[in-house]
């Protein structure tokens, strides 16, 4: 079975290593394809240094084209972007980073925008529950499906590859903690539908992210086996994504996001070359 991740960050954004080193250390676990995806919100870089700087983007192009050569014949390397969307500032839209010529983009919702401020739909968990207090009157229902309606309008009003963690706020759900939500309520599963619904029409692929996993949020990717098997319903394409930010975690939990993808109904996974999207059967692993 082609190995793949397409849900990579090095030093030039938010990881611990820079992008060779990722690179590198793909090759040796066995990768066939590595795609780079720092965060980006351009032409604008938020105030903690997470996302490329304005000025940091010829520099990200210049290394992964270096990249691509030095490795080709061993890794294909592809060039990514993972573009948030903050509505009226920034979107993941294969025009708006054409000048960088990207072989794929991975649209996110991280900001999640109430009144007068936003909250992360994965930060801090004490931090977020002062936050929705602070912009959304401490309504959880409305801070949650505000996140939801936020991914339904990228879907429809940017053109990218393949969406970032579906359900990122199921994070606030972290393993020992106090849920913020329960993934039981029917108003909660009918946002999963409609998100579905959007997804299927947009057609985009959707990743199994073991992200949260890695970093010791989740027991299982984003997103959730209910909501993967409603995407599997509607035909919506999958692939397996680590989002890693350390070389250690490239291939985490892979063996439990291909049986995750089994158990929602799934028989093939798609992954990404230069020559475009292909699809591969899960049985020939």
């Amino acid at each position: 079975m082609i190995k793949t991740n397409y849900h990579t960050h090095s030093q030039f954004c938010d990881g611990k290593e820079s992008a060779e080193a990722m690179a590198e250390a793909a090759a040796q676990k066995g990768f066939q394809i590595l795609g780079f995806s720092s965060h980006a919100m351009y032409p604008f870089c938020d105030d903690w240094h997470i996302h490329i700087t304005p000025g940091g983007y010829e520099a990200y192009v210049n290394e992964t084209d270096r990249l691509k050569e030095a490795y080709r014949g061993k890794l294909e390397i592809l060039r990514g972007f993972e573009a948030d969307y903050i509505p009226g500032l920034c979107k993941p839209d294969m025009k708006e980073y054409a000048q960088f010529s990207p072989d794929f983009i991975i649209g996110s919702v991280h900001y999640v925008i109430g009144d007068g401020g936003n909250f992360e739909a994965d930060g801090p968990l004490e931090e977020t529950r002062e936050k929705i207090g602070k912009y959304f009157g401490g309504n959880i229902r409305r801070a949650v499906t505000a996140y939801f309606e936020s991914e339904r309008q990228m879907l429809k009003e940017s053109t990218f590859t393949i969406l970032g963690h579906a359900d990122l706020v199921r994070k606030q759900n972290s393993i020992g903690a106090q849920p913020l939500f329960s993934e039981d309520e029917d108003w909660y599963k009918a946002e999963l539908e409609k998100t579905a619904d959007a997804i299927a029409a947009a057609g985009v692929i959707v990743e199994i992210n073991t992200g949260g996993m890695a970093r010791g949020f989740l027991d299982s990717p984003y997103p959730s086996p209910a909501f993967l098997s409603l995407l599997n319903k509607r035909n919506v394409a999958v692939t397996i994504n680590s989002d890693a930010h350390q070389s250690s975690n490239l291939d985490f939990a892979y063996d439990q996001a291909l049986e995750t993808a089994r158990q929602a109904g799934y028989t093939e996974l798609a992954y990404l070359t230069a020559g475009g999207v292909k699809f591969q059967k899960i049985a020939d692993a």
